[in-house]
């Protein structure tokens, strides 16, 4: 019996005393402790041990208090296992050597065996939820196709993603054989995810604002889909796309639990576009972290009196920065926990 329900009582609709909390990318480069295991051990290292990951993962529980943990880890393991061979580069972040731009290249991605390929994060989930001893849920997570796609034909990030649009829409057929050997990999992953221990699953489309609302159906919306059909019954399904307010009405009648909202999106309107039928994540600037205590506080309280206490999970609008003093985040998760 968890100690600490609020999050999945949130994900069901049902009333709560204050919202939940929590914040994606909490469990990284802000915390002193994660910065000293990272001058200690390359990022993969970190993602592919059960016990780094574990300790990753509890860090912000421990240390801020959020209401739920979230698996250390990265969407880019899937096309790992997929044998897309990434590689994470100092000041450049993902990168891979030879991107998936051609029909011979993409009929020799694999979709894997992923209790083979990526046991690693299935034993890193039972011995977080063994260490957590039911203090709080444990969310498991995964890239959207679209998203894993841009990286895996773009070979790197991008403020654009031209090499990966520009494959879409002069080979949609070949982007589309592509996009479902992703999706077909991420479903078993998250299913694996959620046999192994995980209470929910967020799937982060952060690259989805990139398309336009009718390339975002054919690209990257039909593939959350999919995934959202085959887990909806396993576990709670979180749907987060950046940019994507424009989807906001589609994804809330998609099976989907909740909704992240970022911070382009004012709560009146996500509520408007919501038909307030859903539960909403979000969506405080993650910047707004920089601003002083007393102000964070402050907007967190109208953040969450525009949500509405119920069918709301207080989160950021994306990841936390990297420069966000541990205080200013502090002050964020000590705001939704005073909120009355």
């Amino acid at each position: 019996m968890l100690k600490n329900d609020l999050f999945l009582r949130a994900l069901k609709g049902e009333s709560v005393e204050r919202p939940p909390v929590w914040m994606m990318r909490q469990a990284g480069r802000y915390l002193p402790d994660f910065m000293k295991l990272k001058h200690k051990y390359d990022f993969f290292t970190r993602c592919q041990t059960p016990e780094l990951a574990t300790e990753i993962t509890i860090m912000p529980v421990d240390q801020i208090g959020v209401d739920v943990a979230i698996l250390f880890s990265d969407i880019l393991v899937v096309p790992q296992a997929m044998d897309i061979e990434f590689e994470m580069k100092p000041g450049i972040g993902p990168w891979l050597s030879n991107p998936v731009n051609s029909e011979k290249h993409i009929n020799e991605v694999n979709i894997p065996d992923v209790h083979d390929r990526l046991s690693y994060v299935f034993e890193a989930i039972k011995l977080t939820k063994k260490t957590l001893d039911h203090r709080v849920p444990l969310i498991g997570f995964a890239g959207s196709p679209w998203t894993i796609f841009c990286y895996c034909v773009q070979g790197q990030g991008s403020k654009n993603f031209d090499k990966a649009k520009a494959f879409c829409f002069s080979r949609p057929d070949l982007a589309h054989d592509l996009l479902q050997k992703i999706t077909d990999t991420t479903i078993a992953y998250l299913k694996a995810k959620v046999e192994a221990g995980v209470d929910a699953v967020q799937i982060f489309d952060s690259w989805g604002g990139m398309l336009s609302p009718n390339d975002y159906q054919e690209f990257s919306w039909r593939y959350i889909q999919q995934i959202i059909d085959a887990l909806k019954n396993d576990a709670p399904v979180i749907a987060f796309g950046k940019g994507c307010w424009f989807a906001l009405e589609q994804m809330s009648t998609s099976g989907a639990s909740a909704i992240g909202v970022d911070w382009t999106c004012s709560p009146k309107t996500a509520r408007k576009l919501t038909n307030n039928q859903i539960t909403l994540q979000g969506n405080l600037d993650p910047s707004r972290l920089l601003s002083p205590p007393k102000i964070i506080r402050k907007m967190v309280h109208e953040m969450i009196d525009e949500f509405g206490k119920d069918k709301y999970i207080a989160n950021l609008g994306h990841g936390i920065l990297p420069n966000i003093p541990v205080d200013h985040a502090q002050a964020f998760v000590d705001a939704v926990k005073s909120y009355e």
